[in-house]
Order: C-alpha cells, then sequence, then structure tokens
C-alpha cells in the first residue's frame, strides 16, 4: 500500500511511545470544513425519519439559534412518505442542494429514525468533495457520514441532532471540537455522586494499551447494513467506535458476526464501544451477554479496547470527527484528537 504525505507524517507521529500503529488506510485525502461560527447558516433537514408534529421543529430550530446560528429549512424539511422525511428523491435532493448553497456552512439532521441508506446512492459525491462544509447526525445518520467520508475524505461529526437535547455536557464537546477547532481529550468525567464509588458512565478496559487510526464508526446496525457495498469505510489501521440502541444481543452477536464477515475487523488499530442502551436478552431464551459477545468479537483482535464511552442514545454525548486521526487510551478510556476536525 502506498502512503501519501499526510498519512506517512501520521505514521511517523504515532511511532513515538509504545503505541498499537497502523498505516492509515483512507486512500481519499484528509478534507475538513471551515469551523462554524457565530453568525453561520446550518441547514436543517430531515434526511431520515419525519417529524409529525410543528413543535420539533421549533425547538430544534431555536436550538441552533441559542448556539448563535442562523437556520436554513431544507424545501421537504416537513415532507413525509410513509415514516420518512419525504421520498428518497427529496430527501437527498435536500442534502445536495445544502451542499450547494453557498450561504449554508453546515448542515444537520432533524432527527433519525431510518432510511439514510436509501439515499446514500443518491447524493452528489463530487458536489461535496467541491464545497466541503459542516455535516453531522447520528444513529441512523451514521449511514451518510460514514458514506460522505468514505467517498470524499470529509471528516464528518458523530454529534447531536437538532432535535436532539443540548445540554451543557454536549454542548460543550460540540463546542469545543466544531466551532473552536480544539483537540479535546474524550473522557467519561468522574461522579461517584453520593455513592462510594461510581456507578454511571464506568469506563471498561476489555485489552490495556494505545493506538493510533483515523476514528471511524458509528451505531452498530447501521454500519452492519453498509457491510459490502461501495459506501463502507476501509477500516485498515482505524479506531472502530461503535453504539446501539433498543436490540436483542442475539441481534448485536449477528451484527458483529456480519462486520467481522465483511473483513472490517482484519486490521483495526483499536476498538471503543460506546453505550448499548436498552440491548438486553429479550424473552423466552437463554442468550449470551453483552460482556460474553464483545469479549467473543474483539479480544482475539490483540489490539486495545475499552467499552463504556459517552457515546450514542444516551442524553450526554461526545462529539466525534469521523475520519480524522485520533489516539486511544483504552486503560484511561479516553479519545485524543490529533489535529484540528475543522479549519
Amino acid at each position: 500500500m502506498r502512503l501519501d504525505r499526510r498519512q506517512f507524517t501520521q505514521v511517523l507521529a504515532a511511532g513515538a511511545g509504545s503505541l498499537s500503529v497502523a498505516a492509515l488506510a483512507n486512500p481519499k485525502p484528509l478534507l475538513r470544513a471551515k469551523r462554524l461560527s457565530p453568525g453561520d447558516t446550518i441547514g436543517l433537514i430531515s434526511p431520515a425519519n419525519a417529524t409529525y408534529e410543528r413543535e420539533p421543529f421549533e425547538i430544534a430550530t431555536e436550538a441552533l439559534q441559542a448556539l448563535g446560528f442562523k437556520v436554513k429549512h431544507g424545501q421537504h424539511l416537513r415532507a413525509r412518505y410513509g415514516q420518512f422525511g419525504g421520498t428518497d428523491a427529496q430527501r437527498a435532493a435536500d442534502v445536495n442542494a445544502m451542499f450547494a448553497d453557498d450561504s449554508v456552512a453546515g448542515i444537520m439532521a432533524m432527527t433519525g429514525g431510518s432510511g439514510c441508506n436509501r439515499i446514500v446512492d443518491k447524493l452528489d459525491y463530487a458536489l461535496i468533495a467541491a464545497k466541503p462544509k459542516f455535516f453531522g447526525g447520528f444513529s441512523d445518520l451514521t449511514s451518510l457520514i460514514n458514506a460522505i467520508h468514505a467517498r470524499t475524505g470529509l471528516v464528518t461529526f458523530h454529534c447531536p441532532m437538532a432535535a436532539s437535547e443540548w445540554n451543557e455536557f454536549s454542548l460543550q464537546s460540540f463546542r469545543a471540537t466544531v466551532m473552536e477547532g480544539l483537540t479535546p481529550l474524550l473522557r467519561n468525567p468522574v461522579e461517584p455522586g453520593d455513592n462510594l464509588v461510581q456507578t454511571q458512565d464506568r469506563i471498561i478496559t476489555l485489552r490495556p494499551g494505545r493506538a493510533r487510526g483515523a476514528l471511524l464508526g458509528g451505531n452498530l446496525a447501521v454500519l452492519a447494513s453498509l457491510a459490502g457495498s461501495a459506501y463502507m469505510p476501509d477500516f485498515r489501521g482505524a479506531i472502530l467506535f461503535l453504539e446501539d440502541v433498543n436490540e436483542y444481543i442475539y441481534r448485536v452477536d449477528r451484527m458483529l458476526s456480519t462486520l467481522r464477515l465483511s473483513g472490517a475487523f482484519d486490521a483495526l488499530a483499536g476498538v471503543v464501544i460506546g453505550k448499548f442502551s436498552k440491548c438486553e436478552p429479550g424473552d423466552g431464551f437463554g442468550t449470551l451477554t453483552l460482556d460474553e459477545v464483545f469479549d467473543d468479537y474483539f479480544l482475539p483482535l490483540n489490539v486495545p479496547v475499552f467499552r463504556g464511552a459517552m457515546i450514542g442514545h444516551i442524553k450526554r454525548k461526545h462529539t466525534l470527527a469521523v475520519g480524522a486521526p485520533v489516539e486511544m487510551d483504552a486503560t484511561a478510556g479516553t479519545l485524543q484528537l490529533l489535529q484540528p476536525a475543522v479549519l
């Protein structure tokens, strides 16, 4: 594999210390959008599920305005086709139109749900590469943030959506990464509260160590659904992060098997496991535990792995730069951006 100058520099930098190092294999040069600033315009779109009431649009718009942004609604923001926020053509058209619109500095989804896989092949990736700008979301947006990065090299963001809860923790992480252009150390807060020891948001180290690589991943179910397509990122040398919600454990096992069989685990540098909220055994039959499932898939990789990062369908969440180089420390349970994710 031939490395370009940026990749070669990153690999040399990663060689310092006792790190697990692998070459970043993304064939596209890394693109970074301009940082978002107060007064910028955010394009608000519905690329996944429809929103059925009026008030959520008002709350989402007011939240973005409270962040200091102007808000431009997509032409089909309030459209509905079944559960989707418009037809496939309408939802893809809003994504493409916002990238084409020079007055729009960044693009944010109203909410997740389902349907983004239906439009990944309808986006204008040449346009996106020519006009890189902030694009963020999580959950079903895993399809789009990974497809856009895989096809263009643009750093995208696994972050709150417009209708998410913008609490202080989530807000600080978003501002530091996307608006201030910092390189924050992402770690869970140590908050024992009234207990003798911390019981919430604990870090569990499955295999200690540090590693560097491009940060890739998102919602497990959505990521697994991209397997075998032209929109799946290249995970060689990557730090993989995963989260999910409302999945029976046997389904988590099956989706991890899909990724393993697709080759996604073959040359990972490390794994960060976020929150698997309400992922339970289900009724009527026995099952492996999540501990056992994660051990089965990730311990044989012989790379650093930790679990419990504040990533996923939770109120307080980190903003992650998809495609950006990071260093993970599985013992400390941290992720460190190695360069600003925005210009």
